[in-house]
């Protein structure tokens, strides 16, 4: 590839109630990748999980759905194993064809970031950016990554995983349940889902069915979580594959009663502080815990750890890791690399490298006798 530029095909839109934000942080890779070195490709995946391109990338990119008229279905080349084909429809005549180098998937949420768009791109044996098969799925579902978590030796808060079957059939019983073990106030989220969708805080009992109602909308396990009362929000970027960095960490304060998705995409009210306001002590210990959690869910290329973090004690809880986690400029981890030294396009060279590096590291593991 020294002898032409570097063929990146960004995946994002995708079936996930996270569609949106997912636009938002390709259009920002876009406007930011250095054009001299990589020739990018569009891919957006509809709502209901149709693959197109389009001949306009900026109708391709704009927050409506692009008409269907401007729209070319991706073929995807399972037959020689290297990669996607853009391309109209056969009988609809053939727009150029191309193979692709890497694809950049910035999808969010499930169906993008849950690990089942990277077991397709393994299966067609093209370089991707960011985790696998394995740190994708289990970093999506909350419930294995707490699991995995615990066998790792980091600390977390108490939490209870509730099925929606069992929540609709035994409703009282799960009520019970959870007010014998958890103090107010206590968070109710979807275990598969990111963003902040469906999280209620609940301060009052009767507030509980509610929340747990909402939260089962969106998943079939719902997770309670006890809140982490007298703690700071603090998020630290990790960056590379095998031999990955940790940046400095960051502090948000969200303007609401949490940081949810109002505060994070609409409300401009929230701080992002960088560095947070923590000792030199909790600073590398929560870098050092945020490396060891990237390496417990198998991480790879990049990916974002939150804590909670005692305002007194600087005692330390792992919240959640995200594998794909927002990439617009204003966003958390672009914000932390660039506070660590690495600039938004840099960031994005350094990833692509990383997913090449991994393509060619897995081709040496034999597949045959």
């Amino acid at each position: 590839m020294a002898d032409r530029k570097i063929r990146v095909a960004v995946l994002f839109g995708g079936r996930s109630c996270e569609h949106e934000v997912s636009v938002a942080s390709a259009l920002s890779l876009v406007r930011a990748i250095p054009r001299e070195r990589y020739e990018v490709r569009l891919i957006r995946i509809s709502r209901e999980g149709r693959w197109f391109t389009a001949a306009d990338p900026d109708r391709l990119l704009a927050a409506e759905a692009p008409l269907a008229s401007e729209l070319i279905p991706v073929l995807l080349d399972y037959a020689h194993g290297r990669g996607l084909l853009l391309g109209a429809e056969p009988g609809c005549g053939w727009a150029r064809s191309q193979q692709i180098d890497v694809v950049f998937p910035l999808l969010h949420g499930p169906y993008g970031e849950d690990g089942t768009v990277q077991g397709l791109l393994e299966l067609m044996d093209v370089a991707y950016v960011g985790s696998g098969v394995v740190g994708s799925a289990i970093g999506m579902d909350k419930e294995q990554s707490r699991r995995v978590f615990r066998a790792a030796g980091l600390p977390q808060v108490e939490y209870l995983v509730v099925r929606r079957e069992r929540w609709e059939r035994e409703r009282e019983a799960v009520l019970g349940e959870i007010e014998s073990r958890f103090a107010l106030p206590l968070f109710v989220k979807p275990v598969s889902l990111g963003s902040s969708v469906g999280v209620s805080r609940v301060a009052a009992a009767g507030e509980l069915a509610a929340a747990i109602d909402a939260a089962a909308q969106f998943d079939y396990k719902v997770m309670v979580e006890a809140a982490a009362l007298g703690c700071r929000e603090v998020e630290v970027a990790i960056l590379g594959n095998e031999a990955a960095a940790a940046s400095v960490p960051g502090e948000i304060v969200p303007a609401g009663a949490f940081y949810d998705y109002d505060a994070k995409y609409r409300d401009s009210s929230s701080q992002l502080i960088i560095p947070a306001r923590l000792s030199a002590s909790a600073t590398a210990r929560v870098r050092e815990l945020a490396l060891r959690a990237f390496r417990a869910v198998e991480g790879a290329g990049l990916a974002r750890v939150d804590f909670f973090v005692g305002q007194d004690d600087e005692r330390i809880y792992v919240s959640e890791i995200n594998t794909i986690p927002g990439f617009t400029p204003i966003s958390m981890y672009p914000k932390l690399w660039e506070a660590s030294g690495i600039d938004y396009p840099r960031l994005i060279e350094r990833l692509i490298d990383l997913a090449l590096e991994r393509q060619r590291d897995k081709r040496r593991t034999r597949t045959a006798l």
